[in-house]
């Protein structure tokens, strides 16, 4: 079987760690990189001498590349996959798959259309320790998934093109989903943005999921410390899954439960203070096995998990997310100013600032 001859489209943050693990692949020959950037193009020619460089990712049909990665900025994923997928490419696109559900379902079609492969990097789709967990939950170790409470924060880096939303939740919107197999029916957001108006560097996701169960997602880009954190709270078990610690899935048995005989109306509860383990996760770097499962798809024939439907089901939760950010604004501004106006407005923050001194 011939190689699958691979063209890897943006070289900045991410595509150097995609570059490589393709470059790394059996059964792989990366043909071609593309970038604006002359410095970035001088240092991949250094380092791979072998693979050809360009400026223009349409360059990639006459050099003879079959599959691209595309690792650029997030407004630009949209109009280069549907570039390649017209080309007759098979694509691989970052998260998020586009920047609105329309683009990412015109996407979803174009590929079907074109019978092509259409994949996105939902990168923690294949980390060890999230498949780990999901298999804790599929086996009901857990019980009932009463609520799943993930952080996500760093200081930066802020994205000129979109919000903290956009940029960071896509993991774990798309963890949700592939641990509890189905979309939230509720989604809500609120947020702030501190230091470039009209950029939220700050958001807290809430969602609800089929069977009650509850999801919160918290992402900043000011926070002092690096917080890649999931807790899944279930009626039999608890765990905790850390992306960056090097206990990355911890099992807790305790629990609560409502006491039998209480009266009505009465709340009494029995807590079980269990052992927690560290649970083994056999290692393979994410992406590796994201751009293997890649390959494989192409050479198979068959939808990669994380396909263009998955991606179009996290811009789906995204879109919602963003449009109740905005709107959570709009109706605080309007309390703002409604409450500037109002002739008790001053006569309530002097009370409350003389309470505030007596106190």
């Amino acid at each position: 079987m011939s190689d699958v001859r691979v063209g890897v489209i943006g070289i900045g943050y991410w595509g150097p760690n995609v570059l490589r693990n393709f470059a790394a692949l059996p059964g792989v020959e990366v043909v071609a990189v593309a970038d604006r950037d002359d410095r970035r193009l001088r240092e991949v020619r250094d380092a791979y001498p072998h693979i050809a460089v360009t400026k223009d990712y349409a360059d990639f049909v006459r050099l003879g590349v079959d599959a691209v990665a595309i690792a650029t900025p997030p407004a630009t994923h949209f109009p280069i996959a549907r570039d390649c997928l017209e080309y007759g490419l098979h694509v691989l696109v970052e998260k998020p798959l586009a920047l609105n559900v329309r683009d990412a379902e015109l996407l979803v079609d174009l590929a079907e259309r074109r019978g092509l492969t259409l994949m996105v990097g939902h990168t923690f789709e294949y980390n060890p320790a999230v498949r780990r967990v999901k298999q804790l939950i599929d086996s009901g170790v857990l019980g009932k998934i009463h609520y799943i409470d993930s952080s996500r924060v760093n200081l930066g880096i802020f994205q000129n093109s979109v919000n903290v939303i956009w940029d960071l939740a896509p993991h774990d919107i798309s963890i949700l989903l592939y641990l509890l197999g189905m979309e939230p029916l509720t989604v809500s957001a609120e947020g702030n943005a501190s230091i470039f108006e009209d950029v939220h560097d700050i958001a807290h996701i809430h969602m609800k999921f089929p069977g009650n169960t509850l999801a919160h997602v918290h992402v900043s880009w000011l926070s002092p410390t690096k917080t890649r954190r999931m807790v899944i709270v279930g009626s039999e078990k608890m765990l905790v899954y850390d992306d960056i610690a090097d206990e990355k899935v911890r099992l807790y048995d305790r629990q609560a439960m409502p006491l039998a005989g209480a009266a009505p109306g009465e709340i009494r509860c029995h807590y079980r203070y269990g052992d927690s383990v560290a649970l083994p996760v056999d290692w393979v770097e994410p992406l590796r096995l994201e751009c293997e499962h890649y390959i494989e798809s192409i050479r198979q024939g068959t939808p990669p998990q994380s396909d263009g439907y998955s991606g179009l089901r996290v811009v789906r939760v995204l879109e919602r997310a963003d449009e109740s950010l905005y709107n959570s604004e709009k109706r605080l501004q309007a309390l703002m100013v409604e409450e500037a106006r109002s002739p008790n407005g001053s006569r309530q923050g002097d009370s409350f600032s003389r309470r505030a001194e007596i106190n």
